[in-house]
């Protein structure tokens, strides 16, 4: 694989257009070779207050290749593969129960609709219970290596194309903003407690009996 996928930059510059309001970043190594797109202000570590850590929603979408299946067996992939996938983390937290275990979530709701799109294999898959919510991959054994780039970026196109249409890509941008507009607020209301705190101290403070 290494030789005809040296670079890889044009993925970034061909998912762009299909992904407005996402921020790319390369992947670092590992199993996957690509970049993630993730909505503005879900990922990372929030620290809301001094006492408490919050693991801040990732919204997000990958788009590249699987070089290794080590951590993707639930997939049964034949490495190389090209894929694209939506993922919410972290798994079992708020936004993945709402967005995609409930019964009646979105992704639930989308995965019907895009495998109806899909018309022709390989068609996306739906894991409720995986960092990977909602996929397409197919492998690249069977194309000649001149070729790789040429019919990987089809499937790229193919496979972004229904995820716009399916209106994911929309909504969880949607998503996002009220992830960020809720962190907000709740970052606000953890420093009035602290200035009501403080201000609590000082006024014990003056009031606090001389000692003689």
């Amino acid at each position: 694989m290494a030789r005809a996928l040296q670079d890889v930059e044009w993925v970034r510059a061909l998912a762009k257009p299909y992904l407005r309001g996402h921020r790319a970043q390369a992947a670092p190594r590992g199993a996957l070779r690509g970049y993630w797109f993730s909505a503005p202000g879900t990922q990372a570590l929030s620290k809301i207050s001094p006492r408490t850590k919050t693991a801040r929603t990732r919204i997000s979408f990958f788009v590249g290749y699987l070089e290794d299946s080590s951590g993707f067996e639930f997939l049964q992939p034949q490495p190389p593969e090209c894929l694209a996938f939506a993922a919410i983390e972290p798994i079992g937290g708020t936004a993945h129960t709402q967005l995609v275990t409930a019964e009646k979530s979105l992704f639930r709701h989308t995965a019907e609709y895009i495998r109806w799109l899909t018309h022709r294999p390989p068609h996306f898959q739906f894991f409720p219970f995986e960092r990977i919510a909602l996929v397409r991959h197919y492998s690249m054994r069977g194309w000649p290596r001149p070729k790789w780039d040429h019919f990987s970026r089809n499937f790229f196109i193919e496979t972004l194309a229904w995820l716009v249409r399916s209106g994911l890509v929309s909504k969880l941008l949607v998503e996002a903003a009220e992830e960020r507009k809720t962190l907000g607020m709740v970052a606000k209301n953890g420093r009035q407690k602290v200035k009501i705190r403080k201000l609590h101290s000082k006024v014990g403070t003056s009031h606090s009996v001389p000692r003689r």
